[in-house]
């Protein structure tokens, strides 16, 4: 005698299974297109924080509700200046300078050169070993609703300080709109050696606002 109470169930898992997977497509299709997507790494700009071919999970959602802030780690649509490319690509560097922050190098008292933001001077333990702040002097103001982006290899970086110097210190080209931004990296998921979450450093603290 057959079981019905059982084949139904086999007979029905068979019959949903199309749907199940297509939800799952879906649903994957939506978390990368609004919410999280993975890139990688193609150049040392970002050393040592970031190295060639590490992966990199972002957070596509966060700037809905806020703005960046200093210190995070972001994925932007450089603009065709940056890039050469008209079809847009995406570069990814630490926010220094939020809308309205005066951004000036550099402070050297005590013999060690810094960033000063706001009047300010800040420590970058995360920048590239031997490398300066910046390969030149600059006192900027960063515009309303744009931000002023470095690298932590500042010298292999093609980031706001390059553009700045490129442009004739157009702050404009400088700078990139916070409509740009694609999202904040936030952890390192591979190699799984490397794995660590990409936090604000410590310094970027009490930054006093402009």
């Amino acid at each position: 005698m057959i079981d019905e109470q059982t084949e139904k169930p086999r007979s029905s898992f068979w019959k949903e299974l199309p749907i199940l997977l297509g939800v799952a497509i879906l649903v994957a299709v939506l978390v990368r297109a609004f919410v999280l997507q993975t890139f990688f790494i193609p150049s040392p700009s970002m050393e040592n924080t970031l190295k060639i071919d590490d992966r990199v999970l972002v957070n596509k959602l966060v700037y809905d509700f806020r703005s960046p802030h200093r210190g995070e780690v972001i994925v932007f649509k450089a603009p065709t200046e940056w890039s050469g490319n008209p079809e847009g690509e995406d570069f990814i560097k630490r926010v220094i300078g939020v809308g309205g922050d005066h951004v000036v190098c550099c402070d050297r008292t005590g013999g060690q050169e810094r960033l000063i933001i706001n009047g300010r001077a800040i420590d970058e333990p995360f920048i590239f070993p031997g490398n300066k702040p910046a390969d030149q002097d600059f006192d900027i103001t960063v515009p309303k609703g744009r931000l002023w982006v470095m690298g932590d290899h500042r010298e292999a970086s093609g980031d706001s300080l390059e553009h700045w110097q490129q442009s004739g210190e157009d702050i404009t080209e400088a700078t990139i709109p916070e409509d740009q931004v694609v999202g904040r990296a936030f952890t390192i998921f591979w190699p799984v050696g490397r794995a660590s979450w990409l936090s604000v450093p410590e310094q970027f603290d009490g930054i006093p606002n402009p």
